[in-house]
């Protein structure tokens, strides 16, 4: 079993993925400088979470 994300991590990361999905690349790193550039994250844990479902999405979606 996964973690489980929670609302505001699926609904930012499915929206800057729909709007931006030629800025993230299947690099959970590269996504993670991406993510400063295209919203405003106080949180440390937070832009990595999501940064982590966006590399899932990414992945997903070239696969799927």
């Amino acid at each position: 079993m996964g973690r489980i994300k929670t609302k505001l991590v699926k609904r930012t990361g499915e929206e800057l993925f729909r709007n931006n999905p030629n800025k993230f690349s299947e690099d959970f790193e590269d996504n993670k400088k991406v993510l400063p550039e295209l919203t405003e994250l106080n949180s440390k844990k937070l832009r990595n979470v999501i940064a982590g479902y966006v590399t899932r999405l990414v992945r997903k979606g070239k696969t799927g």
